[in-house]
């Protein structure tokens, strides 16, 4: 049989029979995206699903000498006592409310500011991103080293001694631990953020700002009937994320504090399991001390979706 014949063979069946054809193109391409999508949710099992309820497991067991045994809620009630728990919960919810004030605010308003210029925006942008692109290690032992130096010739106490003002101890104060761990987190993670709100800012109908500029609305009334409401997605959005994030904290005590801190004023939650699994050798605890963290998150994240799916039906 000739090329030639077997091509118009070819070509008459596609011509004879075109819905079958598209039929088993269609589950060709079907059985493809399915084949790409179980690969994706396998990883995701293998990494993501099977660490967290292998956890889970590992909570309610105690393993000695590499034999382990079912204790029940034992795990928890021992890490519930232990006072540092109680000290670890108390340091990161300040942390998070304080990150909330500055590291949520600061931002937006940041990004505000930004959106008003109109000359060297992308010089600004990068200077404002640079951060991000540090290394977190990195930047914490500048902070620590170079800031937070307690002689006056740390960068910080240099200012305050120039606008003759006290010094501070900073990361050696239990009093300013916190207050510092937030300032140089805020820095750190601030670029994403204002990013994420320029692109949110341009998106608004200049017609919107000029109509409230003929009501006679000044800056801070216009940020406030304008621009919160048209962001008002992405600042819940951000919000819950940064929650999320810093009731996580765990480089900036390990950096900056050392692990806890002066009297335990850096420990936070994540630390603790930390130094539960490998300084104490206790995984166990340390998977205990992790589906606390995990439930608590998880309360928090469906009260916050509950919350603000009521908000957009009303």
């Amino acid at each position: 049989m000739s090329v030639l014949t077997a091509a118009a063979r070819v070509h008459e069946e596609v011509t004879v029979h075109p819905a079958g054809s598209r039929r088993r193109r269609r589950i060709l391409d079907d059985l493809t995206g399915h084949a790409f999508l179980i690969g994706a949710v396998l990883c995701f099992a293998l990494f993501m699903w099977y660490p967290m309820i292998r956890g889970v497991v590992m909570s309610f067991q105690r393993t000695r000498r590499g034999e382990t045994t079912w204790v029940g809620w034992d795990n928890y009630t021992r890490i519930v006592a232990d006072p540092s728990f109680w000290t670890a919960w108390q340091n990161t919810f300040v942390f998070t409310v304080l990150a909330l004030v500055l590291g949520y605010a600061l931002p937006f308003f940041v990004a505000i500011l930004l959106n008003e210029f109109r000359h060297a925006t992308g010089y600004l942008r990068i200077l404002v991103y640079l951060p991000v692109m540090l290394p977190p290690a990195s930047a914490l032992f500048l902070f620590k080293y170079y800031a937070y130096d307690p002689s006056e010739a740390g960068l910080f106490n240099a200012i305050l001694t120039a606008v003759h003002l006290p010094t501070s101890e900073w990361m050696q104060s239990p009093r300013m631990t916190i207050p510092a761990m937030v300032i140089a987190s805020t820095w750190m993670n601030m670029g994403s953020a204002v990013l994420i709100y320029l692109a949110s800012l341009q998106n608004i109908p200049g017609e919107l700002y000029e109509a409230a500029e003929l009501d006679g609305a000044g800056v801070w009334r216009r940020i406030v009937h304008v621009t919160i409401p048209q962001t008002r997605l992405i600042l819940a959005l951000l919000a819950m994320m940064q929650i999320v994030a810093t009731m996580q904290l765990f480089i900036e005590p390990l950096i900056l504090a050392n692990g806890a801190g002066t009297q335990d004023s850096a420990v936070s939650v994540a630390y603790l399991i930390y130094q539960h699994g490998f300084f104490q050798n206790d995984l166990n605890g340390a998977a205990a001390l992790g589906v606390i963290m995990l439930l608590v998150l998880a309360v928090f994240s469906a009260y916050y979706v509950r919350l603000t799916t009521r908000k957009d039906d009303a």
